[in-house]
């Protein structure tokens, strides 16, 4: 059918989600292409000690961001959108959202880069016998329990961003299982909230004399393919300020970025997993079993589906290598030799393959930043070498990739040696991947296993909660969500697998030896600097 036809027919589904910089729409077809997209820039904000977003920011955010997209569907194909086949919204995920009987917000959003929650996590990642960072709903819950704060009295409701958008959109009180396992565990038999840890909050609480119990104030949920209810009358006005958008429409449950990941880079089957490099880093496997202990280093979160998901999380990934290539810029320019600035990658890039597998000797911390995962508060970069190493550019360059992907690497270390998981192929996404096959052969090396770039890994979290909204309303009966999306998007797309260099995963590994024992050094540069 003619794209313009199937626009005006409704035969689509739209996508929203709510990043850190950036709230981005995608309107696809049935068969997952995107047909428009529209975008809108935003910023936190830190005000009294927290970072956060205004809710007021919140709609206008989503509006602008619709208007976008309404711009983009009449400069393609000549015409407006009335009806949407399917709709989904995601965000960013964890963080804190209370409201009180009367649906007001009782203190200000405080998002997942906050982290003022250590003394809760601590206590109840003891309690529960099972790790909860920092960023966790149910850390900033307790801890605004713990800080004896006046609001928590009266919360009726708490959610995530995509559970209240959500909620503004439909009236319902949901949220997908993915973007809830940051708020809470969950138990992956029943697919909803871990009762004897429900429980165990409970007896914690029980002398405050709150008048609510969690399982009251915590959304209902809900797992892909399920209806999470319908766009009203009051929703469609609050997003389409232009007012043509019909309401009934019916939306997918909310999740959050984690799980629009998955879904966007197909690895929600077990023993898939992806990882998103950038200029932070996170990787995410689809866990066969639980795992035997904890691992503060390793957060337990599942796909849009329900299945069990190590996730690790860096802060550090890209900025120091970026910062490096800016430097040889301003070489090239002060030489009056200008250079294209993906050219510059690119070349750089390239050269780190031509140094030795281990990078020489050389070793560099990527730290602009705390890095919680080898127990950093704080960071400060730093190249170290000895005089005998060999000091060449394309050593140094490999360094850097090395660097980029070290913390991650010794998380995932736990979950490979300690864990035993098994993994057959991993999904690689983000900047660090767009230099042809470089990221690319590196991941592998780092990870030990297959890593493939899909073409459409760059379209992103919105494009995966649409896809979830198309499954919810296009799937077959007792069609399961890795079958929808392996046979009907994914089938036969270009993409690119590479295997891992038994040379280069040897040479990773020596090259992680002296990164982990000059992480005394690192410490000393922390302290000092």
């Amino acid at each position: 059918m003619d794209k313009k036809l199937l626009i005006e027919e409704g035969k689509t589904s739209l996508g929203i989600e709510l990043g850190s910089t950036r709230i981005k729409a995608v309107l696809i077809d049935e068969g997952g292409s995107p047909l428009a997209s529209g975008a809108y820039e935003w910023e936190n904000q830190y005000l009294n000690g927290i970072w956060t977003y205004s809710l007021e920011n919140v709609w206008k955010g989503m509006q602008g961001c619709y208007q976008d997209l309404l711009k983009d569907v009449k400069e393609k194909y000549d015409t407006v959108i009335t009806k949407i086949g399917s709709m989904g919204v995601s965000a960013m995920m964890h963080g804190y959202l209370v409201f009180d009987k009367d649906d007001n917000l009782l203190v200000p959003f405080r998002t997942w880069r906050n982290t003022t929650t250590e003394e809760a996590a601590s206590k109840l990642t003891k309690e529960f016998d099972y790790n909860i960072p920092q960023r966790w709903s149910i850390a900033h819950l307790y801890q605004a329990i713990l800080n004896k704060e006046d609001h928590v009295k009266d919360v009726a409701f708490i959610t995530t961003l995509a559970g209240y958008v959500h909620y503004k959109l439909t009236g319902k009180k949901v949220i997908g299982v993915g973007d809830a396992s940051g708020m809470f565990p969950i138990d992956i038999s029943t697919g909803n909230y871990d009762q004897s840890m429900m429980d165990k909050f409970g007896h914690l609480i029980s002398g405050e004399g709150f008048s609510w119990k969690l399982q009251d104030i915590l959304p209902e949920i809900m797992t892909a393919g399920e209806i999470a209810g319908t766009l009203t009358g009051e929703g469609a006005a609050l997003l389409d300020v232009s007012g043509k958008l019909q309401a009934g429409l019916p939306v997918c449950p909310p999740e959050g970025d984690a799980g629009t990941g998955m879904a966007a880079t197909n690895s929600v089957a077990k023993r898939t997993g992806n990882v998103s490099a950038g200029t932070s880093v996170f990787a995410m496997i689809v866990l066969e079993k639980e795992l035997k202990k904890v691992h503060p280093e390793i957060d337990l979160v599942t796909t849009p589906d329900g299945a069990l998901v190590g996730m690790v999380h860096c802060n550090n990934c890209t900025s120091d290598l970026n910062a490096w290539v800016g430097l040889f810029d301003e070489f090239a320019e002060s030489i009056g030799a200008k250079v294209d600035k993906n050219q510059l990658f690119s070349v750089l890039y390239n050269k780190a393959l031509e140094g030795d597998t281990d990078c020489g000797g050389l070793i560099s911390y990527n730290y602009f930043s705390g890095e919680p995962v080898t127990g950093f508060a704080e960071g400060a970069p730093l190249f170290v070498r000895k005089a005998e190493d060999k000091f060449n550019l394309a050593n140094f360059m490999r360094m850097h990739l090395y660097s980029s992907l070290a913390a991650l690497k010794a998380g995932l270390d736990l979950l490979f040696k300690e864990e035993d998981v098994e993994v057959d192929e991993m999904f690689g996404h983000g900047g660090f991947f767009k230099t042809k096959g470089v990221g690319q052969k590196i991941a592998a090396a780092a990870m030990n296993t297959s890593v493939s770039v899909m073409e459409t890994a760059g379209e992103g979290g919105a494009w995966g909660i649409a896809l979830l909204a198309t499954y919810m309303s296009c799937k077959e009966e007792n069609e399961s969500l890795e079958s929808y999306l392996k046979n009907k998007i994914f089938n036969g797309q270009a993409g690119s697998k590479m295997d891992p260099d038994d040379k280069d995963v040897e040479g990773f590994n020596r090259f992680m030896d002296r990164y982990m024992k000059g992480l005394a050094v690192e410490h000393a540069a922390v302290d000092v600097l």
